[in-house]
Protein backbone atom coordinates (compact mmCIF):
# COMPACT_ATOMS: atom_id res chain seq x y z
CA UNK A 1 0.00 0.00 0.00
CA UNK A 2 2.58 2.47 0.93
CA UNK A 3 4.87 3.53 -1.78
CA UNK A 4 8.31 4.84 -0.65
CA UNK A 5 10.66 6.84 -3.81
CA UNK A 6 13.99 6.75 -2.61
CA UNK A 7 15.99 9.16 -5.26
CA UNK A 8 19.65 10.07 -5.85
CA UNK A 9 22.40 10.50 -7.88
CA UNK A 10 23.96 7.48 -9.71
CA UNK A 11 26.46 5.80 -7.15
CA UNK A 12 25.45 7.27 -4.57
CA UNK A 13 24.11 4.02 -2.99
CA UNK A 14 25.68 0.33 -3.68
CA UNK A 15 23.26 -2.59 -4.19
CA UNK A 16 23.59 -3.66 -0.66
CA UNK A 17 22.84 -0.43 0.67
CA UNK A 18 19.58 -0.24 -1.65
CA UNK A 19 18.89 -3.45 0.42
CA UNK A 20 19.09 -2.45 3.30
CA UNK A 21 17.08 0.74 3.53
CA UNK A 22 14.59 -1.19 1.52
CA UNK A 23 14.37 -3.48 4.69
CA UNK A 24 14.91 -0.90 7.10
CA UNK A 25 12.04 1.55 5.34
CA UNK A 26 9.54 -1.39 5.35
CA UNK A 27 10.57 -2.53 8.77
CA UNK A 28 9.95 0.83 10.57
CA UNK A 29 6.98 1.65 8.34
CA UNK A 30 5.11 -1.49 9.27
CA UNK A 31 5.88 -1.22 12.73
CA UNK A 32 4.25 2.53 12.83
CA UNK A 33 1.36 2.15 11.03
CA UNK A 34 0.82 -1.67 11.86
CA UNK A 35 0.70 -3.19 8.61
CA UNK A 36 2.17 -6.38 7.14
CA UNK A 37 5.54 -5.90 5.71
CA UNK A 38 4.09 -7.52 2.41
CA UNK A 39 2.27 -3.96 1.98
CA UNK A 40 5.54 -1.90 1.66
CA UNK A 41 6.57 -0.72 -1.61
CA UNK A 42 10.08 0.51 -1.87
CA UNK A 43 11.36 2.12 -5.61
CA UNK A 44 15.07 3.20 -5.91
CA UNK A 45 14.95 6.05 -8.97
CA UNK A 46 18.90 7.12 -9.91
CA UNK A 47 19.04 9.96 -12.07
CA UNK A 48 22.42 10.74 -13.93
CA UNK A 49 24.45 13.02 -11.61
CA UNK A 50 24.28 16.40 -14.20
CA UNK A 51 20.72 15.80 -13.27
CA UNK A 52 20.45 16.33 -9.28
CA UNK A 53 21.10 20.11 -7.42
CA UNK A 54 20.04 21.38 -4.48
CA UNK A 55 20.24 24.72 -4.20
CA UNK A 56 20.79 25.34 -7.94
CA UNK A 57 24.23 23.44 -7.49
CA UNK A 58 24.74 19.48 -8.09
CA UNK A 59 24.23 17.86 -5.02
CA UNK A 60 24.20 13.95 -4.11
CA UNK A 61 21.42 14.22 -2.09
CA UNK A 62 19.08 11.44 -0.75
CA UNK A 63 15.60 12.17 -1.61
CA UNK A 64 12.67 9.76 0.17
CA UNK A 65 9.22 10.77 -0.84
CA UNK A 66 6.28 8.20 0.78
CA UNK A 67 2.66 7.95 0.11
CA UNK A 68 0.20 6.61 2.67
CA UNK A 69 -3.53 6.45 3.07
CA UNK A 70 -4.56 9.09 5.14
CA UNK A 71 -5.85 8.95 8.42
CA UNK A 72 -2.95 8.05 10.32
CA UNK A 73 -2.32 10.30 13.52
CA UNK A 74 -0.02 13.47 12.38
CA UNK A 75 2.67 12.33 15.33
CA UNK A 76 3.01 9.23 14.58
CA UNK A 77 3.60 10.24 10.84
CA UNK A 78 6.11 12.93 12.09
CA UNK A 79 7.65 10.16 13.75
CA UNK A 80 7.83 8.13 10.78
CA UNK A 81 9.76 10.72 8.47
CA UNK A 82 12.26 11.19 11.76
CA UNK A 83 13.15 7.32 11.66
CA UNK A 84 13.40 6.99 8.58
CA UNK A 85 15.74 9.91 8.12
CA UNK A 86 18.09 8.53 10.84
CA UNK A 87 17.98 5.06 9.34
CA UNK A 88 18.72 6.52 5.45
CA UNK A 89 21.55 8.21 6.76
CA UNK A 90 22.99 5.39 8.72
CA UNK A 91 22.61 2.70 5.82
CA UNK A 92 23.18 5.25 3.34
CA UNK A 93 26.33 6.67 4.18
CA UNK A 94 24.48 10.08 3.19
CA UNK A 95 25.24 12.96 5.51
CA UNK A 96 21.69 13.17 7.31
CA UNK A 97 21.88 17.03 6.36
CA UNK A 98 21.69 15.69 2.86
CA UNK A 99 18.44 13.30 3.66
CA UNK A 100 14.86 14.59 3.06
CA UNK A 101 11.78 12.50 3.93
CA UNK A 102 8.50 13.75 2.91
CA UNK A 103 5.09 11.54 3.30
CA UNK A 104 2.49 12.50 1.45
CA UNK A 105 -1.30 11.41 2.05
CA UNK A 106 -4.40 10.88 0.29
CA UNK A 107 -7.62 9.38 1.02
CA UNK A 108 -7.49 5.50 0.65
CA UNK A 109 -9.79 5.29 -1.78
CA UNK A 110 -7.94 7.12 -4.55
CA UNK A 111 -5.80 4.64 -4.56
CA UNK A 112 -6.56 0.63 -6.39
CA UNK A 113 -4.09 -2.21 -5.50
CA UNK A 114 -4.61 -5.30 -7.05
CA UNK A 115 -7.42 -4.37 -8.86
CA UNK A 116 -9.19 -3.01 -5.32
CA UNK A 117 -9.77 0.69 -3.64
CA UNK A 118 -7.85 0.39 -0.79
CA UNK A 119 -8.94 0.02 2.78
CA UNK A 120 -9.24 2.42 5.79
CA UNK A 121 -6.59 2.19 8.24
CA UNK A 122 -7.54 -0.43 10.87
CA UNK A 123 -9.45 -2.06 8.20
CA UNK A 124 -6.64 -3.76 6.57
CA UNK A 125 -7.56 -7.56 8.07
CA UNK A 126 -11.22 -7.42 6.37
CA UNK A 127 -9.81 -6.22 2.77
CA UNK A 128 -6.80 -9.09 3.10
CA UNK A 129 -10.07 -11.66 4.29
CA UNK A 130 -12.24 -10.51 1.33
CA UNK A 131 -8.99 -10.94 -0.92
CA UNK A 132 -8.35 -14.48 0.15
CA UNK A 133 -4.92 -13.39 1.59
Amino acid sequence: MPVYTCTTAQGTLIAEAKAALAAEITRIHAAANRVPPAYVNVVFSELPVDCVFVGGEPGAPLLISGWARQGHPQQMTTQLALKLSAAAAEISGVDQEHVLVVIQDSPARSAVEGGRVLPEPGAETQWLDKKGR
